[in-house]
Order: structure tokens, then C-alpha cells, then sequence
């Protein structure tokens, strides 16, 4: 069955089985590997993505729910081949480790901050939710905190 979903602004057509999870649409069926698989219960937040703007976990989200809407990867989030603001905080301040869970913290902290542009520590501990195995929960703070610093 041919849905048809719009990836960082092309519309694309994929012959997949509905119920099949976003996340796998993007890695196997569109070649779109900065969106990573983490757990595959919408826990950990590896596989984090914008649809139409917000955040949502894509292990989830059966391609069948999304036809027709603006889904934004990674690869996408950057605009005019600049990197987005909060991916040139992330190197600012040095967050990344292994880097795996880092696509979808940028994402999920990309639309945090376009929903929340100062976020106190209480708005950072409820709305991010995704997990970092090498901890660098700190860092990432440090670096939202920046940016909320920055558009002030």
C-alpha cells in the first residue's frame, strides 16, 4: 500500500504495510539512518522526530498515522546548509559521547525550546525525556541553557 509522507519537506512515497513504525520507514525503506532505534517502546528517545513541528517517538508511530504530514529527521533540521542553533550548542559544550542517543536529544530539545524558549531546570526534567547511557545530562542542560541565554 503506497503512503505518501512528506521527509524534511519532499513528499515521499513508500509501498509499506501500514502498521509499520515510522522509525523503520525512514532507516530501511528511505535510507534515513540519523534517526536511530533505541529501545522500540518510545521510552529512551533515540528515535525522536518532528511531526507537523512537535516531537514524537517514531519506534510508535505507524506510518499510516502520518500520511500526508511534515515529518523532520535530523537530516533535516539543519536550513540553508547551517546547522541548526541547537546542534552548534551541542559542540559548544561539548555533549556528545558516544552520539547515539544524540539525534533524537537534539530533536526532542529543538522542539522543547521553539515551545519553551527560556525553559527552567522543572521545564527541562518534564518535557525531556529521553536517556543518555553515557550521562551527559549536565552538558546537555548547560547547552539549553545557552540557547535560552541567547534569545533573550
Amino acid at each position: 500500500m503506497a503512503i505518501t509522507i512528506i521527509v524534511n519537506g519532499e513528499p515521499r512515497s513508500v509501498d509499506v504495510e501500514p502498521d509499520t513504525p515510522l522509525l523503520w520507514v525512514l532507516r530501511d525503506t528511505l535510507g534515513m539512518t540519523g534517526t536511530k532505534f533505541g529501545c522500540g517502546i518510545a521510552e529512551c528517545g533515540a528515535c525522536t522526530v518532528h511531526l507537523n513541528g512537535s516531537a514524537v517517538r517514531s519506534c510508535v508511530v505507524p506510518v499510516s498515522r502520518v500520511a500526508g504530514a511534515a515529518i523532520t529527521t535530523i537530516e533535516g533540521l539543519e536550513s540553508d546548509a547551517s546547522m541548526h542553533a541547537v546542534q552548534l550548542a551541542w559542540i559548544e559544550q561539548q555533549v556528545p559521547q558516544c552520539g547515539y542517543c544524540q539525534s533524537g536529544m537534539i530533536m526532542a530539545v529543538s522542539s522543547l525550546l521553539k515551545e519553551t524558549p527560556n525553559p527552567t531546570d522543572d521545564d527541562i526534567n518534564l518535557r525531556l525525556t529521553n536517556i543518555c547511557r553515557c550521562g551527559t545530562f549536565v552538558r546537555v542542560r548547560r547547552a539549553i541553557h545557552s540557547l535560552a541565554k541567547a534569545s533573550s
